[in-house]
């Protein structure tokens, strides 16, 4: 806003264009354009909700007049005049909204030249980051880090909406809009009138929705929506689960240990062989996958947790050792594990 730039004023603004007056708010800066003489009537209404010595500005050509809002509405003023009322409060509301002001500041005129050089793309690995940092606060079960991170978590999406919103598009009212009105259309045994009995049943309902949402000729595969960035052990879970869920799934778990005992022994041979072994690792992996799924037991967190466990084992291996590891026997070696698993407690 030029207006702004040329008063060196920063943060959140407000642009009121003839014949429209908009709520003012105190946290931002105000210019009024094509009030012409009607100057100092929009002052008086301003004096309503504002001291008489907020500060103001008119511009006219290349000169300026710093004011008082009170000044401004005992003055006549021409067609081409553009009154400028600057900011009184600089907090901001708090909670969700206070976030979105924030964020709003950051990126708008005067605000950071960092965040205001981002981009979606340059984003993406902070929302990853942020997430796992999240992960391990809760695994901790860390209740401050928590707390913390999930704010991390939670400013990623509000800068990309911001981001869009300066561009012209949406905000983040609009996504928490669409997210707000999906979840009502998806939850209709909440919000209407249909049954779900347990979470199985909610998630086929979730389904059945979901595709006719999508409205297309020929029904879109059940795992389009497994997104291919996601962490390949995950990915594989949620990949099992949607299939599972479309009916492709065994009668029970000793069905899916006999699959496991079947890609073991054709592993076995492909290493025999010398050919075809990361594919039937691969099988092997995408089974044991399944197993976790009957046991409800979520992979991607099962194996953080234990090379969570294993690092620390053998730091704790590192620390009690008089020589290096690298100079351990094998007996030394599992000696040194067993004493560490034995009394580390984790």
């Amino acid at each position: 806003m030029e207006a702004l730039r040329r008063l060196r004023l920063q943060g959140p603004y407000q642009v009121h264009v003839s014949p429209v007056l908009l709520v003012p708010d105190e946290r931002a800066h105000h210019v009024f354009e094509g009030f012409g003489d009607g100057l100092a009537t929009i002052a008086r209404t301003l004096l309503q909700r504002y001291p008489e010595w907020a500060p103001a500005t008119v511009l006219r050509g290349h000169t300026r007049a710093d004011l008082t809002l009170a000044e401004v509405a005992d003055r006549e003023w021409q067609n081409d005049d553009v009154l400028v009322l600057h900011a009184i409060r600089t907090d901001h509301p708090g909670g969700l909204y206070g976030l979105v002001w924030v964020v709003k500041r950051l990126l708008g005129p005067g605000g950071c030249p960092w965040d205001q050089a981002q981009t979606h793309e340059s984003l993406k690995r902070h929302l990853i980051e942020e997430a796992y940092e999240l992960l391990e606060a809760i695994d901790r079960q860390d209740d401050a880090s928590m707390l913390e991170e999930l704010g991390d978590v939670l400013l990623q999406p509000v800068m990309h909406a911001e981001m869009r919103s300066e561009a012209g598009g949406w905000d983040t009212d609009g996504v928490a809009k669409a997210v707000t009105d999906k979840l009502v259309r998806r939850h209709p045994h909440v919000f209407g009138d249909s049954e779900a009995r347990d979470a199985d049943a909610v998630l086929a309902q979730w389904d059945r929705i979901k595709a006719a949402e999508k409205g297309d000729e020929k029904p879109a595969s059940i795992l389009n929506g497994v997104p291919p960035s996601l962490p390949s052990l995950l990915r594989a879970y949620e990949v099992s689960k949607r299939a599972a869920r479309a009916g492709f799934e065994w009668p029970d778990i000793g069905a899916v240990w006999d699959k496991v005992r079947e890609e073991e022994a054709e592993l076995a041979e492909a290493v025999e062989r010398g050919e075809g072994v990361e594919d039937e690792l691969g099988d092997l992996l995408f089974t044991l996958v399944n197993v976790a799924r009957w046991l409800k037991v979520d992979p991607e967190d099962a194996l953080r947790r234990m090379v969570d466990r294993f690092t620390l084992r053998f730091q704790a291996m590192e620390a009690r050792s008089s020589v290096p590891l690298t100079e351990l026997s094998p007996e030394a070696w599992d000696d040194l594990w067993n004493e560490v698993k034995r009394t580390s407690g984790n």
